[in-house]
């Protein structure tokens, strides 16, 4: 097995068996400590001496050894230690999956909105500081400190390892939708490196919203969200060109697209849509769909779609969703209207220096007819972005400014 196969592997079962560990030892620190200590182990031995027989298994008592010898070395509790050390370190837990439970201890009620969503990407999604420091648009030194707390709210709160319920539960289950979310449009598009993708990261999302989604098949907002990452997952093999460079939506191959995904995403929206009360994964999905059910982009029922973004920033405003209207504006009123509606963004905090702001503005400017404008913003936008491919991408199109101008 490859090294690359072997990291999915290990991101695969690492938030299984932490679940598995802090269901029978609590500690949810030491548990996670105990566990990056035997993946650490694993990513050096697997490659040496082979993939294991049982590989979760594996993990499980490693992980499980490490513990042991943490709770041996604190004199102060010298009877947990007794009682930890005489049990038989378990071999795995068959069919038993508590990644879900996982997800919802991460986003204990004691904590703030952003600590749950930090600790839940950490823990369950398996992103790092960095990525998801930028994710929420703060530095790493703030994001590393707010993980450590989250983590120590936690152990001090003392919380069982168990599925809350009633209201509890559904506020919980918010939190966790949006960490799916931000996991997802990790994967689908990388914040750094050479590749635009990390199916690893995007694939988890999905099969994590697919089992939330099996256990609340009634939740719209839980549908609208597995729609919504179904609908734009299949766009993904036409994102790219054979040697990596992106490919604009408006540019795609078409008939690259996954229709099994896009046929699944599009029933599920069917179904979201149909409840009481709108939200904005639903929302969200309607837009994505509208997007794939067209057989060109010239085809696209821009209308439709900027009518759905105005709704969409009435109920859950955020200055991407005002970006992205911009862009169907553009295409309904003509370049300048989005432009002006960008305008309003600038003041915003959280989107200065952004590069999906300063190349939505670029892409509107070029179409205004000002080459010039456009390359001085499409190369402010490549100097933004940690993402190789989103550089290379930019880059290209500052040069097919800088030619026109």
């Amino acid at each position: 097995m490859t090294t690359s196969a072997i990291e999915d592997l290990l991101r695969e079962l690492t938030p299984q068996v932490l679940g598995t560990l802090v269901r029978r030892n609590g500690q949810f620190e030491a548990c996670e400590d105990a566990l990056q200590e035997a993946v650490l182990a694993a990513t050096v031995q697997w490659p040496a001496e082979g993939l294991p027989d049982n590989p979760r298994g594996w993990l499980m008592t490693v992980a499980s050894r490490r513990l042991i010898d943490q709770v041996r070395s604190d004199h102060a509790r010298r009877e947990r230690e007794s009682a930890t050390a005489t049990e038989v370190v378990p071999e795995d837990v068959p069919d038993t999956d508590d990644t879900l439970v996982l997800l919802f201890l991460c986003c204990h009620p004691t904590l703030t909105a952003a600590s749950q969503t930090a600790l839940t990407l950490r823990a369950v999604g398996g992103l790092t500081t960095a990525e998801i420091a930028r994710a929420f648009l703060v530095p790493e030194a703030t994001m590393a400190a707010r993980i450590s707390r989250a983590k120590q709210r936690i152990k001090a709160a003392g919380s069982s390892f168990s599925l809350p319920e009633g209201a509890e539960r559904e506020e919980r289950l918010r939190v966790v939708l949006h960490v799916l979310y931000l996991i997802f449009n990790e994967g689908y598009t990388a914040s750094s490196g050479s590749e635009l993708h990390r199916t690893d990261l995007a694939h988890e999302a999905i099969r994590l919203a697919r089992m939330v989604h099996a256990q609340l098949p009634e939740d719209d907002e839980v549908t609208g969200l597995l729609a919504l990452m179904l609908l734009t997952d299949a766009r993904r093999e036409a994102r790219t060109t054979a040697s990596g460079d992106l490919v604009p939506l408006d540019e795609q191959d078409r008939t690259k697209w996954d229709r099994a995904l896009i046929d699944e995403g599009t029933e599920l929206v069917k179904a979201s849509l149909a409840g009481p009360a709108l939200g904005p994964y639903q929302l969200q999905a309607a837009i994505a769909a509208t997007h794939d059910d067209a057989a060109t982009a010239a085809a696209t029922d821009w209308a439709q779609v900027h009518a759905l973004y105005l709704v969409l920033e009435r109920i859950a405003p955020n200055p991407m969703v005002t970006l992205n209207r911009a862009i169907a504006l553009a295409e309904t009123e003509g370049p300048q209207a989005g432009l002006a509606l960008l305008a309003t963004l600038d003041g915003d905090e959280r989107m200065a220096g952004h590069h999906r702001l300063l190349s939505v503005r670029a892409h509107l400017l070029e179409k205004a007819g000002d080459a010039a404008g456009a390359y001085e913003h499409f190369r402010l936008a490549a100097k933004s972005t940690a993402s190789i491919a989103e550089q290379r991408y930019l880059e290209s199109r500052a040069g097919r400014g800088k030619m026109s101008s």
